[in-house]
């Protein structure tokens, strides 16, 4: 079975099409609400979910200015631990971007034009034109910025996706179609065991990056690896005592880490 990403934008009907290419292909459809199910599955608490919703009032903000590494640990983790499985639809939150490594995952980007987006929220929420026209613009201006700031990328950039569905045209039916014919044809790959281990060792390691810097410790100069049976090795320079002090405790909240191995000396300054 295929692994999935949907991007769309706010009126392309994307939700809608990735519902339908789920329901298709019998395959668990990861949005909003499921992944904030994983989150508290995989031991997340329930103040950082705020950050896996994408329309969250004050969402983008907050990613900027409110520790913005824990935000971006935490979602990418997410993403990684429903990806372990080797199959389901992912709407949004990156994982076209984070998942692009992955021969075996499968990015589609669903487009309108936005007088095509604007009549349809108009018609879903009863909105005036210039109302739906503001509310396009501010959820685009928020999912660009987040992007290219966690990623670097432009999420226009064609090269991200390899399926481009242009609603405007194809009704929700046709566009589904286009993806669970494409996903099912000889030429994707199914996920290996390896990529699989991959993705559940990095959504590991994002866990332990994100408790790192939730307990205050600098974690500019260390190196985190997990292996498969669950031990975190920390490698590198402590900027002070106390966060040694600190990291055994903290990174052994993460479930599914078994043991910590610290190999952190004190930054004794000199490197320029």
């Amino acid at each position: 079975m295929p692994l999935i990403t949907i991007s769309h934008s706010i009126g392309s009907n994307g939700e809608a099409i990735a519902r339908r290419v789920a329901d298709s292909l019998h395959l668990e459809l990861y949005d909003d609400s499921k992944l904030q199910q994983i989150a508290l599955k995989i031991g997340m608490h329930a103040e950082d979910l705020k950050s896996l919703d994408e329309k969250a009032p004050g969402l983008f903000d907050r990613i900027l200015t409110e520790r913005p590494q824990v935000y971006l640990d935490l979602m990418e983790s997410v993403v990684y631990e429903v990806s372990r499985h080797g199959e389901g639809v992912i709407l949004g939150h990156g994982s076209q971007m984070l998942l692009r490594s992955f021969e075996c995952a499968f990015h589609v980007r669903i487009h309108a034009a936005e007088a095509t987006r604007i009549q349809r929220i108009v018609n879903q929420q009863n909105l005036s034109p210039k109302a739906a026209e503001k509310l396009i613009k501010k959820f685009d201006d928020r999912q660009k910025g987040f992007l290219r700031y966690a990623f670097g990328l432009d999420w226009n950039n064609s090269s991200l996706y390899d399926l481009i569905i242009n609603s405007d045209k194809l009704n929700i039916d046709t566009a589904a179609k286009l993806v669970v014919d494409a996903t099912q044809s000889e030429d994707i790959a199914t996920c290996s065991l390896n990529a699989l281990d991959t993705m559940e060792k990095l959504s590991k390691e994002k866990q332990v990056h994100a408790i790192l810097i939730k307990h205050n410790v600098d974690v500019t100069n260390l190196y985190i690896e997990v292996t498969e049976e669950g031990t975190a090795h920390i490698t590198g320079l402590a900027s002070a005592a106390e966060d040694i002090d600190r990291m055994n405790d903290a990174v052994k909240d993460v479930p599914g880490i078994s043991e910590v191995v610290l190999e952190v000396t004190l930054f004794s300054g000199g490197y320029v």
